[in-house]
């Protein structure tokens, strides 16, 4: 039986970029994580063995002289100010590709708010990359995932929509449709998808298609994972949701010639290796 891992499949490279920074600072002692620093709970507990602590917001504001890391994800303002006052040395692992939108999005506030134009970004509510755009507009961003979200907006002043950098390219198009077909007052419109994530869908489509079973391991609070999972389902009913090898069980490749093992951008590639390994011995 052929069992193939998915090239493209693991980790984007903001989070190499995280996961890298925090082995290198975990070397020098203790190191705070505000957030998990990836939506995987097994590469989270192998970090932990390593001294990495993972915090939320409220325990980083009560944080003196120490140090932390800030994820792929990005942080709002906010969270740089509280360091500064506090003496928290920071360790910047935030995607580039996140810091320019933030750039973007701050940049567009500033010239456009006292014009009454409304910054709207297209993704998930509470997401901790969409906390961190809104932040850049001092709370004041609309965010819009569904069609009904759209109520929100005020058509009789101008729009700017932006994209949080792992949503989808149809569902972005289908946001930006909608509100040029309302907007009385003009609608400008930034692509801001990150395309390392968007081509993984034509890309896993392909794969997907190649094999008899697909292991599609994610963890269970990965955005992007649910979405993957999603396109791998339609194009193969018999995708399985697998977070690890605990997860995986010899009657899921039943009368199967070859199985396909992909994952998230949050997807560690030493999981996938694992899961490999323990179905070649089966």
């Amino acid at each position: 039986m052929i069992v193939e891992i998915d090239e493209h499949s693991g980790f984007c490279f903001g989070v190499v970029n995280a996961i890298r920074k925090a082995e290198e600072e975990l070397e020098k002692g203790v190191l705070y994580c505000v957030g998990d620093i990836v939506h995987n709970d097994l590469e989270v507990e192998r970090l932990q063995r390593k001294g990495l602590r993972t915090i939320g917001h409220a325990e980083f504001t009560g944080l003196r002289d120490c140090r932390v890391l800030f994820r792929a994800h990005g942080e709002p303002p906010l969270s740089y100010e509280l360091a500064i006052r506090n003496g928290v040395e920071i360790i910047d692992a935030s995607c580039p590709v996140v810091l320019n939108l933030q750039k973007k999005i701050r940049a567009a506030y500033e010239k456009t708010k006292e014009k009454g134009a409304q910054i709207v970004i297209y993704g998930k509510q509470g997401h901790a990359e969409v906390v961190g755009l809104v932040g850049q507009t001092n709370g004041t961003a609309v965010v819009v995932e569904k069609e009904e979200d759209l109520q929100q907006i005020d058509f009789s002043r101008p729009v700017i929509l932006f994209s949080q950098t792992t949503k989808s390219l149809a569902g972005f198009k289908k946001v930006a449709a909608l509100l040029q077909e309302k907007g009385r007052a003009g609608v400008t419109v930034y692509d801001t998808i990150c395309r390392k994530v968007a081509n993984r869908i034509p890309q896993l489509r392909k794969f997907a298609a190649l094999h008899d079973v697909i292991l599609f391991v994610s963890g269970e609070k990965s955005s992007n994972g649910k979405q993957l999972f999603s396109v791998c389902k339609e194009v193969n009913p018999r995708t399985y949701f697998v977070q690890g090898v605990a997860d995986v069980k010899p009657e899921m490749w039943e009368h199967s010639a070859s199985i396909g093992i992909s994952g998230a951008t949050s997807t560690p590639r030493w999981i996938m290796e694992e899961m490999k390994s323990m179905i070649e011995q089966q």
